[in-house]
This record gives structure tokens, C-alpha cells and sequence, in this order.
């Protein structure tokens, strides 16, 4: 099954609808998305409804924002088919609260230096259901102080040493794997190879604490993937794949369809909901 399991859309920090994602995925010739929004299941039922209108099949899923204890580092968790979602919504809940208060003291800043409005920023993050850095940039951009979402202004005002940049804690890693496991859904390390967290996958895997790695991201090189397929071949996980889409807030072109999970990934998805 032709398949593109990371997609985001407006309900997170991704340019386009659901509607559009939908209508698009089946235009580029996908058998299957998931809809993969940071910290919220909200699009899902929406999302799967127009999957059936179209004749796509949507996965339910989120990408889930956890910190490593160990490292410090960030790490993103992709469930996918939880059984049980309730579970989740404590957790993810509470990211969007602080991330959204964090959204809003970014924004007051960004204000001190440009004659920025709350209500022109709200033309893009009204859908959402948090306030991210894109749409401040893409305001920002609407009034011409810069021609791209990601560029010099970006790294000026968010980079990691950035003027207007407000950080906020992630839940622990060990946390989420714990709530998606409640969940009844499936644990997958999103992107390891661009965060650096191949270590980590190896101790997670072998303490039986996942059940798949994203392997086919477009910011996994080239030897990441070699040695992440290697792991999940160890471990007998199941190697993942997406573009990873956020239609124009992306950092580089990526078109949906341009990275895809293997062409079993789905089936092995369900036959492992429904072993359980």
C-alpha cells in the first residue's frame, strides 16, 4: 500500500486543511495517510470521514513532544491506532497549554519590534490548536519583512539563541511510552537519525518499549537509515516512513508522497492492533 505516514495539517503547525490533505493525498495516487498533528487527535474523525468520501485510508495518529531525561534532548513520539485515545488526552492537553502560553508571550515580543497585530497572526493559527513559530513568520511575512517562513528572520527571532524564542517543558519520554501504551497504540520514534537518537532507539527496542522507528524521513541521511533499518530488523520493529508535510511550512520542498513507509507498513501496522 502506497502510503505517507506523517502528515500535518492546519489543526497543528502544517498550511494546509484537512480537507485539502485528504483531497491531495488521493490526487498524488496514495492508498493511505496518517495524519500525524503535534500533540492533538483533533483532525482524526475528520480526517477519516473524507478518507471514506475519497477512497483514502487515514490513519489515526499523533506526534507526541516528550524530552529524553537522560540527554535533555527533545524527542518525538509517533503513536499511531490507538485503541484506547482518551488515555492520551491528559498529556497532550497539558503541551497545548504550554505551549500555546509560550505562543503568546513569543508573540508579545515579536510585537516590541514590529507593528504586528494579535488579530493578523490569528488569520493562521485560529485553525490550530496552539499558537506556533509559522504563524508568526507567516504574519511577518504578510507584511513584508521577509519572503520566507524559514530564512535569516526566522533564525533571528527563533533560532536556538533567538530574541523572541520561549521555551516550555515536554512531558518525559518515558511518560508517553507509558500513556501509549495504555492507549493500546504503537510506539514509533519519529525522525531519529536528524536528532541524533539511534543510541536511544537501540535501548528502547531492546527493552521492548517501542514497536517501530520512522526510517524513510527526508532528514535521515543516508546511513541513518541503513543503521535504523538494521535496528528494526534486530528487534523486529516496524520500519515506518513519511514526508513529514506541512504543505508550505516546511523548511524545504515536500511534497505528500515525497518519503513513504514501506509498502507492507500498513498491513503490519493493524496485524499488530489486532495481536494484540
Amino acid at each position: 500500500m502506497i502510503a505517507d505516514l506523517h502528515c500535518h495539517s492546519r489543526m497543528s503547525d502544517g498550511s494546509l486543511g484537512i480537507d485539502e490533505i485528504v483531497f491531495f493525498a488521493k490526487r498524488a495516487g496514495l492508498a493511505a495517510i496518517a495524519l500525524t498533528d503535534h500533540d492533538t487527535l483533533a483532525g482524526v474523525t475528520r480526517a477519516q470521514v473524507l478518507g471514506k468520501r475519497y477512497g483514502l485510508e487515514v490513519l489515526p495518529a499523533v506526534e507526541i513532544s516528550c524530552t529524553d531525561e537522560g540527554s535533555g534532548r527533545p524527542v518525538h513520539l509517533l503513536c499511531y491506532l490507538p485503541q484506547k485515545p482518551d488515555r492520551l488526552e491528559g498529556m497532550l492537553k497539558a503541551t497545548l497549554d504550554r505551549r500555546t502560553a509560550a505562543g503568546k508571550e513569543m508573540l508579545a515580543r515579536v510585537m516590541r519590534f514590529f507593528p504586528l497585530t494579535e488579530e493578523q497572526v490569528s488569520k493562521y493559527f485560529s485553525h490550530s490548536q496552539s499558537i506556533y513559530r509559522v504563524h508568526i513568520m507567516h504574519a511577518l511575512a504578510d507584511l513584508g519583512y521577509t519572503g520566507e517562513v524559514y530564512g535569516p528572520l526566522y533564525e533571528e527571532l527563533f533560532g536556538q539563541n533567538g530574541s523572541c524564542r520561549v521555551r516550555f517543558p515536554y512531558p518525559p519520554l518515558e511518560q508517553a511510552l507509558n500513556l501509549v501504551r495504555d492507549a493500546q497504540g504503537i510506539a514509533v520514534i519519529a525522525h531519529p537519525g536528524e536528532q541524533g537518537h539511534l543510541q536511544l532507539c537501540e535501548r528502547l527496542a531492546g527493552e521492548g518499549k517501542i514497536q517501530g522507528l520512522e526510517v524513510y524521513h527526508p532528514r535521515n541521511s543516508v546511513c541513518d537509515r541503513e543503521r535504523l533499518r538494521e535496528i528494526c530488523e534486530r528487534f523486529q520493529l516496524i520500519p515506518t516512513g513519511g514526508t513529514d508535510f506541512h504543505g508550505s511550512y516546511s523548511p524545504l520542498p515536500s511534497p505528500l508522497g515525497s518519503y513513504m513507509a514501506p509498502p507492507d507498513t500498513v498491513s503490519r501496522l493493524f496485524r499488530y492492533i489486532r495481536g494484540r
